[in-house]
């Protein structure tokens, strides 16, 4: 007969033992801060201010800036869930103007990140924060407008063009337009954002403006945009009804191990390992591969990564179908409905 000392950790208890891994080391987050921001300022402005003469330096340089802005919007999304620097103001001077420069108001983003914490793998025709995921059934009864809509929120081109479709419309002019009072630091966002971009063009020209952040910014928008996709929508990923939906259930059968080679890994700020992030969002970034090693329950999570062949399959995922108990393409869903 199995010890109780020997069961499986869930639930509650599963995040009572992430918890120890929830202590931020202050050095070192100040340590990630300071040395992503410092690498990313100088690659972007290599990108802008070299010569023209230096063009393939600048594209190199704007690639890498572009990654980099990866690893440092996770920084802002550490901050913003209290697991790094809580309370410091000098922390809240640095990212918070960082986050208005992707769209990312500080009250509107903590508030619909959070309902994606609260509702991942739910079903809806809207989720603010995340892609929505309907079943056959759902998408059988949807209007040809609702179809639609669902149908664009999910497409690939969305994806590719989060910069203008996820960023610069969903977290920017659509919030402030709705309720201007309330989300006034989306229209901000946008007096920063597009600020920036003025005066790259008044200091260094429309070359300083378009490979030191408008090329860099699209390509980051398009990989941060395909990941938050992918963490939840990918081969094995389980939707579950509301009677099955917790915090861990979620965290380990709706969300994805990202693997990553070390690099990407460092690049995008250990975001992969998301089914870990899911259970405690309070877990620094630099700790979430320590909490896996530690943790048994952690070491078994549903895999994916950014080969050709999961990037198509994830991409192709529309629907879930409870009969199958899998997501399915538009195809297989117009067939079973």
């Amino acid at each position: 007969m199995e010890s109780p000392a020997s069961k499986p950790l869930t639930g509650n208890d599963l995040v009572a033992a992430t918890r120890p891994f929830a202590k931020e080391k202050r050095a070192h987050s100040w340590f990630h801060l300071a040395t992503t921001f410092a690498l990313l300022i100088g690659l972007l402005g290599c990108a802008a201010y070299l010569p023209w003469s230096l063009w393939p330096l600048r594209v190199v340089a704007g690639f890498a800036g572009a990654l980099v802005m990866v690893r440092a919007f996770i920084i802002y999304h550490d901050f913003q869930h209290g697991a790094i620097l809580r309370g410091s103001l000098l922390a809240k001077a640095v990212l918070y103007p960082f986050g208005m420069l992707f769209f990312m108001g500080p009250k509107y983003w903590r508030e619909t990140h959070n309902f994606h914490h609260a509702h991942v793998s739910t079903f809806s025709h809207s989720a603010p924060g995340s892609f929505p995921i309907l079943t056959v059934e759902m998408y059988r009864k949807s209007t040809w407008g609702q179809r639609l809509n669902y149908a664009i929120m999910r497409h690939p081109l969305t994806i590719l063009l989060a910069y203008i479709t996820v960023f610069l419309f969903s977290h920017g002019i659509e919030p402030f337009v709705k309720q201007p009072l309330k989300h006034w630091s989306a229209g901000v966002a946008l007096l920063v954002h597009g600020g920036l971009i003025a005066i790259l063009w008044l200091t260094g020209g429309w070359d300083a403006a378009l490979l030191g952040f408008i090329l860099p910014y699209a390509f980051s928008a398009a990989l941060g945009a395909y990941m938050f996709y992918a963490q939840h929508n990918f081969r094995g990923v389980k939707v579950l009804g509301e009677q099955e939906w917790s915090v861990t259930e979620a965290a380990l059968k709706s969300s994805s191990y990202m693997k990553l080679p070390r690099i990407l890994d460092w690049l995008t700020g250990s975001i992969g390992f998301h089914h870990i992030h899911h259970v405690n969002s309070t877990i620094p970034f630099y700790r979430l591969r320590e909490a896996m090693a530690a943790i048994p329950e952690l070491q078994q999570p549903l895999v994916t990564t950014l080969r050709p062949s999961d990037v198509i399959h994830s991409l192709r995922l529309k629907v879930w179908d409870p009969a199958q108990s899998r997501m399915i393409s538009f195809r297989e869903a117009r067939r079973a409905a």
